[in-house]
């Protein structure tokens, strides 16, 4: 099946920044900071919907008891979150001062919504349950701005007391995890979806809601999928690039120091044929 260009969402935000589904939104709000609102109708949501903005979208984001929550979820480990995180924070800051009367001008200190960053990660590679993203890390050091992300391993298994605590994301936990586990011996990731809903248990309170938007919901999948087989490939690349370009350098240092080409071909893993052209390039003779 080909991939959708108009599923551009994640299944993550369709669960938990749909308004459609405030209360699961406020069940993970309440699980992840420990607290028992009961309104979800409070929920305010600000995501950026503007694709233009950078090339980028956030997951989910809302107003809540005069707190600014940014949600992203990631398939794939990021230690650049925060940079991602500040930029998203800048666009909803900016959004939330043109609807109020925030007077960032003005000679009395103005309130303004206390910003709570957290990251939801479930890829396949080995993370801890809790880690903090800094964007001090980046700069390396101290620097007059601090981003800090809180990194959630949601991963079928992990972070217990955090699934016991919001069964949404239990279940969508299970249901990534069925995914994949079918896919194992199914060689169509569309039949591995249609079998992990269709095994899901019929008390999961998002059950009825996938049933009902299927199509969406294996689009979305899809889509990520597919994303994680590109921005794998492209990893691969880069590394194969980096490989090279080092190799290059090794080889170009050799011939300004006169080593011979059989040498050269050994320490530079490079091909004759790259190494002449390469020294035809750097108009120098082989020894």
């Amino acid at each position: 099946m080909a991939v959708n260009d108009e599923h551009k969402d994640r299944v993550f935000k369709y669960l938990f920044g749909n308004p459609n589904n405030r209360e699961w939104t406020l069940a993970l709000y309440n699980a992840v900071n420990g607290s028992s609102y009961e309104n979800a109708e409070e929920i305010e949501y600000n995501t950026i919907e503007d694709a233009v903005y950078l090339g980028m979208r956030n997951d989910v984001s809302f107003i809540i008891v005069n707190e600014l929550h940014l949600w992203e979820h990631q398939s794939t480990y990021n230690p650049n979150m925060p940079m991602r995180f500040l930029l998203y924070a800048a666009k909803l800051y900016e959004k939330y001062i043109a609807g109020s009367d925030y007077y960032p001008y003005s000679s009395v200190l103005q309130p303004a919504p206390r910003p709570k960053c957290i990251c939801f990660y479930n890829g396949t590679a080995t993370q801890p349950e809790r880690k903090i993203l800094r964007l001090s890390e980046a700069f390396g050091g101290d620097g007059d701005i601090e981003v800090i992300v809180t990194m959630l391993n949601i991963n079928y298994g992990k972070n217990k007391a955090l699934m016991a605590a919001c069964e949404p994301l239990s279940e969508y936990a299970w249901l990534v995890e069925a995914i994949r586990a079918n896919q194992l011996t199914m060689r169509n990731l569309e039949a591995a979806i249609d079998a992990a809903i269709d095994e899901m248990p019929d008390e999961f309170v998002i059950k009825r809601f996938l049933l009902m938007n299927k199509a969406e919901v294996k689009g979305m999948f899809l889509t990520e999928y597919d994303q994680e087989k590109v921005l794998a490939q492209e990893r691969r690349d880069s590394m194969k690039q980096g490989i090279e370009l080092a190799n290059e350098r090794v080889a170009t240092d050799m011939l300004k120091g006169g080593e011979p080409l059989e040498k050269i071909v050994m320490y530079s893993r490079l091909a004759e044929d790259a190494i002449r052209k390469l020294a035809n390039n750097l108009g120098m003779g082989i020894v």
